[in-house]
């Protein structure tokens, strides 16, 4: 991956948007600047990027990280270290005076920007304007290289491996938490690097709620199975959902299974570069509406994926967004009655020159365990 390019074209965002200097901390776009994954904990770290494209990244951070950065870091930058003795105030002092912050425009992101770090700068930065940067980190990462493509499908395949080992094993009398574990021992077996995020696993009436947690319910005859979960290779997840019936389903339910995969279907065919994001939702919901089921299918289509499990572009209506090649995003219609059933089918899929791939591959078939 090419994080000098990547350090380049924010350069130039930053500059167009007349940002002075960029303040990241810890989190997926200091991760795709610098391929170093690095959690907020109580010791401040903050990346300061000028739009000068002759000025040096500089890194504030404890002493005990600069060799970790020295050694991973892809590009030169200046390090701010301090101990945990002098702690990190007088760090602060320097970069505001070295980056010569007073009075300048600051680009922070909103989401992730802690109050900790951020009044250390305005503190330090005398009548300087801070701004958000989201929009212009979001269009850096939407379009996905081909080594980012590559992760996402690696984790994929790991993810879909231990999903299948998984449901070899589960039978009737099991506890949804006993089907999480197995899915979390089989992606250690896979040599998945970790969760992308917490697996969801939900049967029966459970499975109506769509970010549930796995309780001690026992799976019955004629449950959906719900299985929402993605593995993580390096940086980069897999997000997918499949919904399968412990013994003879329902016929009810049955039937809501075939919408939802039709809706699926309708996802996949509609996605291609030039079409919107609100375009693919509308598709795809229109399956489920014409159904007669359009008030339980209760959230957007899809998200992007890629370093977050959740990032743009994110498949929903109102979203104008034209979808380009390398854009990787997920498909997953649902429907949701409270207190009966629950069905979603979720894919990955990347926009291609002529088309999209659904990276995903697992059947869509509805599965009996």
């Amino acid at each position: 991956m090419d994080y000098e390019a990547r350090l380049n074209e924010l350069r130039k965002g930053l500059k167009e948007q007349g940002i002075d200097v960029l303040a990241l901390l810890p989190g997926a776009n200091l991760t795709h600047l610098t391929g170093i994954i690095k959690e907020l904990s109580e010791r401040p770290l903050v990346f300061f990027l000028s739009s000068s494209p002759s000025a040096r990244p500089t890194i504030l951070l404890p002493h005990l990280e600069v060799e970790t950065f020295t050694t991973a870091l892809p590009y030169e930058v200046d390090f701010i270290a301090y101990t945990d003795e002098e702690g990190y105030a007088p760090a602060f002092v320097k970069a505001a005076s070295t980056l010569n912050l007073a009075g300048h425009t600051l680009g922070m992101e909103a989401r992730s920007m802690r109050l900790l770090e951020l009044r250390q700068i305005e503190q330090n930065a005398a009548g300087s304007k801070i701004v958000e940067v989201d929009a212009i980190l979001s269009q850096g990462r939407m379009r996905k290289d081909p080594d980012e493509i590559e992760a996402i499908r690696r984790a994929i395949e790991v993810s879909e491996k231990s999903l299948q080992a998984t449901c070899a094993q589960v039978k009737v009398g099991m506890t949804e938490r006993e089907v999480q574990m197995l899915l979390s021992m089989e992606m250690l077996k896979n040599g998945a690097d970790g969760h992308g995020f917490p697996p969801i696993v939900l049967s029966g009436e459970r499975a109506a709620l769509p970010h549930g947690e796995a309780s001690d319910r026992k799976l019955q005859e004629g449950d959906p199975l719900l299985i929402d979960y993605g593995f993580r290779i390096g940086a980069y997840s897999a997000d997918i959902t499949r919904t399968f019936s412990i013994g003879t389903a329902d016929p009810e339910w049955k039937e809501i299974y075939k919408i939802v995969k039709a809706a699926n279907a309708a996802g996949h065919k509609t996605a291609a570069p030039g079409v919107t994001a609100e375009q693919v939702d509308a598709a795809t919901r229109k399956v489920v509406v014409d159904a007669g089921y359009g008030k339980y299918f209760n959230h957007r289509t899809g998200h992007g994926l890629g370093l977050e499990i959740h990032e743009p572009p994110y498949i929903v209506s109102g979203n104008k967004t034209l979808l380009q090649p390398g854009m990787v995003f997920t498909v997953e219609p649902g429907i949701y009655i409270a207190g009966r059933v629950g069905v979603r089918i979720e894919d990955d899929i990347v926009i291609t020159r002529d088309g999209s791939e659904t990276l995903s591959t697992l059947p869509r078939e509805l599965t009996v365990l």
